[in-house]
């Protein structure tokens, strides 16, 4: 970016980042693909993300996580995603249980030039890296994946997943409550060209698909090897949704960001720890993305992909909608200040 001296801030709220494309997967998926390729390239300074859980980790109520990252190349910004969540909220009609907002700086001066809701980015881009994974981790002749969980990121996986597998043709969405994925498949109707199944019962769809995708919420794991037929691929969003012994029948195992993954609480971090899944095992995505490893070498191999996102590929969507958001002439400008009183 052209560096700056001006203390003007661009202020994108939703509506603005919506207008500025923000709900165009193709979009998203090819910022998302450029983004773990920069990181493969050592161009992206990502360190992990910290938590502050209220009043603790093992009993939060609500929580914020700081994502700060640099992102050089041809970018050249710095930035940081503050995202928090509430399990109050979800009691409270309006408010979303998560809620985001990412900050975009001059790496030269410093200075935020461009402040934006990060709440749907978030959604988005959970999505756009489950697409991206499942379109190394399905088998070639895939034509059918299971999608567990219909919230947010339910909704928008479908679109991801479509973007990125086109020939899958049957989609069978899972939830407990299956009104909820009832109201999604009727939202997307026909405007897919993809049949969307709700259904409740989330093992047996995904004994019928070749690509199983976890977007939940859950608190303790559920899926186990029962789970899989010969040749799938799984994807999962979440940490704990997935026994350990899922990722020890894997033929190839990619995490989304091991660096950052293995510094948390999941299957494959204690895995690890425990001396039963060698870090040589697991796969980055940027090496699948760079073409550097394959995840799978036949369509008769079991690969699993785990994600628990990057605060880097928050800041480049959030970079790409405020170019476009300029280009468009979209948003409220503010000043940092008119004369700084220390300088």
């Amino acid at each position: 970016m052209l560096h700056t001296i001006n203390p003007e801030i661009l202020f994108l709220k939703q509506e603005d980042v919506i207008k500025a494309g923000l709900l165009d997967m193709k979009q998203i998926l090819a910022v998302t693909e450029k983004t773990y390729a920069m990181l493969g390239q050592g161009l992206i300074k990502n360190p992990p993300k910290t938590n502050t859980s209220i009043p603790d980790k093992e009993n939060w109520q609500s929580f914020f996580n700081a994502m700060p990252c640099y992102i050089g190349g041809d970018i050249d910004i710095g930035g940081i995603k503050w995202a928090a969540e509430s399990k109050k909220n979800a009691t409270i009609p309006g408010i979303p249980y998560g809620i985001d907002i990412s900050i975009l700086s001059d790496p030269e001066t410093v200075l935020p030039f461009c402040i934006l809701d990060g709440t749907l980015i978030t959604a988005m881009r959970t999505s756009a890296v489950g697409g991206l994974m499942a379109k190394y981790a399905a088998p070639s002749d895939a034509d059918t994946a299971c999608l567990v969980g219909a919230g947010v990121i339910g909704r928008t996986m479908i679109s991801a997943v479509h973007e990125a597998l086109p020939q899958i043709k049957t989609m069978c969405l899972c939830d407990i409550d299956v009104a909820k994925a009832e109201g999604i498949a009727k939202e997307y109707g026909d405007s897919l060209g993809v049949e969307i199944i709700p259904t409740s019962d989330s093992k047996a769809a995904a004994l019928k698909s070749q690509l199983i995708v976890g977007e939940t919420t859950a608190t303790k794991p559920f899926m186990d090897t029962s789970w899989l037929t010969p040749g799938c691929g799984l994807v999962s969003m979440h940490s704990n949704e997935v026994m350990e012994d899922v990722f020890l029948k894997a033929d190839g195992i990619v995490a989304d960001y091991w660096t950052q993954l293995k510094q948390h609480t999941n299957p494959l971090s204690k895995l690890t720890k425990e001396g039963k899944l060698d870090e040589s095992q697991i796969m980055d995505l940027s090496e699948l993305v760079l073409g550097t490893k394959k995840l799978r070498t036949s369509d008769n191999q079991f690969v699993a992909a785990a994600s628990m996102g990057l605060g880097a590929l928050d800041i480049m969507i959030a970079y790409q909608l405020y170019l476009n958001a300029t280009e468009m002439g979209i948003g409220t400008k503010v000043n940092l200040w008119d004369k700084p009183l220390w300088e």
